[in-house]
C-alpha cells in the first residue's frame, strides 16, 4: 500500500491524499488551496492523477479546503462514489454550488480584464451546475458504521468535533493477503465547544495522517466559559467605540457558533446594550447552512444545545436580521450607529465581507473581530498581522479600525489537544505523518511527539511513501490532461458558432416570454406555491448576477 501526498503537505490547505493498493486507488479529501498555498505545486485545477482511475473518494468534512475540487474531479471523469457522513453531504450540497458560483464570477471578472488587455477569456474551474451534478455521487454514512468502499477496502467515520458531520476516517486495506490500516485525522476539533459534540477517541491504526494547523501553540481560551467571556469582552469594547462590528466568519460552523453565543449573552444579559444592536447575517450560504444545522440537531448536537433547541429556534433572537439579496447587503452599510455584521468568507478572500471591510476599515470607531484561523497570504492574515493599508477592489484602504482576534474560537485542536487525542489511541501508530500545517507548526508538533517516543515524518508535497517498507520517493509530477472534447449542445450536436449581440438579445427576450407565459398558466394555484418560490429565488439570483456584471463592466 502506498500513499501519495497530493495536497496540504508542508502547507495548510488543499487536503488531498491518494492511497493505492493492489489495482485499486482511493482519494481522501479533494480540497481547494487558499492564500499563499495557491502558489505551491501544480497550477490550480490540475490533478497529478487521472480522476477516472479512482475507485472511491472519502471526505472528512465539508470545508472547501477539503472538498472544493470535488466538482472538478467529477468534471474530469470520476464516476465512483464519494463517501462521507450524511451531515457533510448536506453541507456540501450548498457549499459546492456556492463555490461554483464564485468560480464563475471570478472567471467573468478576469475575462473582462483580459478583454481590455487583448488577452483571451478564462474559464471557471467548474460551474454551479457542475457542483450540483457532482452531488449525485455522494453516499452519506453514519458515524461508527463500517462500510466497504471497494474490493479489499473498508472505512469507518468517527466524530472529531470540528464541524457538523466532521470525521476522522479509519481505512482498512487488504493487499496480497496482508491487512493494514491508515487513520486520517481530518481536522481535529476541541472539547467544550457549543452545538456539536466533543471529539471522540479512535482505536488507532498502523499509520496516522495527523493535521498540525495549531501544532506550535495552545489556545488562550479553552473552556466554554472562557470563550464566552473573551467574546463578551470584545463586544463590550466594540460597542463602546460606537461603530460597526464586522465579524469575518466561515459560513458553516463559525457563523452558527457566533449566533449561539450572542443568543446566550442576550438571555444572560452578559453584555449590557447588546440587546439594542442589530445583528446581521450577510451570507446566503451562512443562512442556508444554519437551516441545515437546525435539521441535524438530533444526531449531531451536544446535550446543552439540544436543551436550548427545546425552547424554539436554536439561533434566532429578536435583533437578528438576514441579508439574502445584494441590495439587502448593500443597505447594511447605510445603517447608522452600531451594527454587528457577520459575513463570509472567513479569511476575507471573497464574498460580501470585502465590501463591509471597505466601508468600515478606515473608520476609527469600527471593530473587526476575527474568530478563526487566517491562512498565510489571505487578506484576513494581513489584517491580523497588523497591516496599516490594504487593497480591496483595487482601492487602497487605510486600517484605522480596531482589529481583535478571538484565538479561543478556533475549531482546530491546539498542540496539547492534538497530542492528547493521539495518546488516547489504543493502537500506537508505527508512523505519524504530519500534514496541514505551516513549517513552525509541523516541526514543533513533530518534536513534541518524538519526545513521547512516536515515529514522525513530515512529507513533502507529492511524496509517495510505501507504507510497509517506509521507502519514500518524489513521484513524477505530471498533471493529468484529459483528452479535448468537441463542444456539443444538450442533444449532442456540434455547438453553434457564436451569434452577435443582437441575436443573443433576441434569444433572451424569447426566454423571458416563455417564463411569462408559464407564470400565467400556473399562478394562483396553491399547489404550485413551493415550485413558484424556488423559481422566484432562481430568477432573483440570476438577475442579480447579471445586474452586477453589467454595472461593473
Amino acid at each position: 500500500m502506498k500513499i501519495r501526498f497530493c495536497g496540504a503537505a508542508r502547507c495548510v490547505t488543499g487536503s488531498c491524499h491518494l492511497i493505492t493498493f493492489a489495482d485499486k486507488s482511493i482519494l481522501v479529501d479533494c480540497g481547494m488551496r487558499q492564500g499563499a498555498d495557491t502558489k505551491t505545486g501544480l497550477p490550480e485545477g490540475e490533478f497529478p492523477f487521472d480522476p477516472a482511475s479512482l475507485d472511491a473518494v472519502l471526505i472528512t468534512h465539508a470545508h472547501i479546503d477539503h472538498t472544493g475540487l470535488l466538482p472538478l474531479l467529477v468534471k474530469r471523469g470520476f464516476k465512483g462514489s464519494i463517501y462521507t457522513t450524511s451531515a457533510t453531504a448536506e453541507l456540501c450540497s450548498i457549499m459546492l454550488p456556492d463555490s461554483g458560483h464564485i468560480q464563475e464570477q471570478e472567471a467573468e471578472y478576469q475575462s473582462r480584464k483580459n478583454e481590455r488587455a487583448g488577452k483571451p477569456p478564462v474559464e471557471p474551474l467548474y460551474t454551479a451546475q457542475d457542483a450540483v451534478a457532482c452531488m449525485k455521487y455522494f453516499k452519506g454514512v453514519s458515524y461508527n458504521e463500517t462500510v466497504t468502499v471497494t474490493d479489499g477496502a473498508s472505512v469507518r467515520f468517527t466524530d472529531v468535533g470540528h464541524l457538523l458531520g466532521s470525521a476522522a476516517i479509519e481505512l482498512w486495506v487488504e493487499e496480497n493477503g496482508k491487512k493494514a490500516s491508515v487513520l486520517f485525522s481530518g481536522d481535529v476539533g476541541r472539547d467544550d465547544r457549543p452545538i456539536i459534540k466533543d471529539p471522540e477517541s479512535v482505536d488507532g491504526a498502523d499509520y496516522l495522517l495527523l493535521e498540525a494547523t495549531y501544532g506550535d501553540r495552545n489556545h488562550d481560551a479553552s473552556t466554554d466559559d472562557e470563550k464566552k467571556a473573551q467574546f463578551a469582552n470584545a463586544l463590550k469594547l466594540a460597542i463602546a467605540r460606537g461603530g460597526n462590528i464586522v465579524i469575518p466568519s466561515f459560513a458553516i460552523g463559525r457563523t452558527q457558533e457566533i449566533l449561539f453565543y450572542i443568543k446566550r449573552m442576550l438571555i444572560e444579559n452578559t453584555v449590557p446594550g447588546l440587546e439594542r444592536v442589530p445583528v446581521y447575517i450577510d451570507s446566503p450560504l451562512g443562512i442556508a447552512a444554519t437551516d441545515i444545522y437546525q435539521k441535524c440537531e438530533k444526531e449531531f448536537y451536544d446535550q446543552e444545545t439540544r436543551d436550548m433547541a427545546k425552547d424554539g429556534d436554536t439561533f434566532a433572537f429578536p435583533t437578528l436580521r438576514v441579508a439574502q439579496t445584494a441590495d439587502e447587503s448593500k443597505a447594511i452599510n447605510d445603517q447608522k450607529g452600531c451594527n454587528i455584521i457577520i459575513s463570509s468568507s472567513g479569511m476575507c478572500e471573497a464574498g460580501r465581507i470585502r465590501h463591509h471591510l471597505k466601508h468600515n476599515l478606515y473608520r476609527a470607531d469600527s471593530t473587526v473581530i476575527f474568530a478563526g484561523y487566517q491562512a498565510v497570504g489571505t487578506l484576513g492574515r494581513m489584517l491580523v498581522d497588523g497591516a496599516e493599508k490594504i487593497k480591496i477592489f483595487g482601492e487602497e484602504i487605510r486600517v484605522n479600525a480596531t482589529i481583535d482576534v478571538l484565538e479561543g474560537f478556533s475549531g482546530h485542536a491546539g498542540k496539547d489537544e492534538l497530542i492528547e487525542w493521539v495518546q488516547e489511541m489504543k493502537v500506537k501508530p508505527s508512523c505519524i505523518y504530519l500534514v496541514h500545517g505551516e513549517e513552525s507548526a509541523l516541526s514543533t508538533l513533530a518534536a513534541a511527539l518524538e519526545s513521547l517516543q512516536y515515529t514522525v515524518e513530515i512529507p513533502e508535497l507529492y511524496d509517495e511513501i510505501d507504507l510497509a517498507s517506509g521507502r519514500r520517493k518524489k513521484a513524477e509530477v505530471v498533471p493529468f490532461k484529459p483528452a479535448a472534447q468537441p463542444q456539443k449542445d444538450k442533444k449532442g450536436r456540434p455547438a453553434p458558432i457564436a451569434a452577435d449581440a443582437n441575436d443573443y438579445a433576441k434569444r433572451i427576450r424569447k426566454q423571458a416570454q416563455r417564463i411569462t407565459a408559464l407564470l400565467e398558466q400556473v399562478e394562483g394555484s396553491p399547489e404550485n406555491a413551493t415550485l413558484l418560490r424556488m423559481m422566484e429565488k432562481d430568477l432573483r439570483l440570476f438577475t442579480e448576477k447579471w445586474e452586477d456584471f453589467f454595472l461593473e463592466s
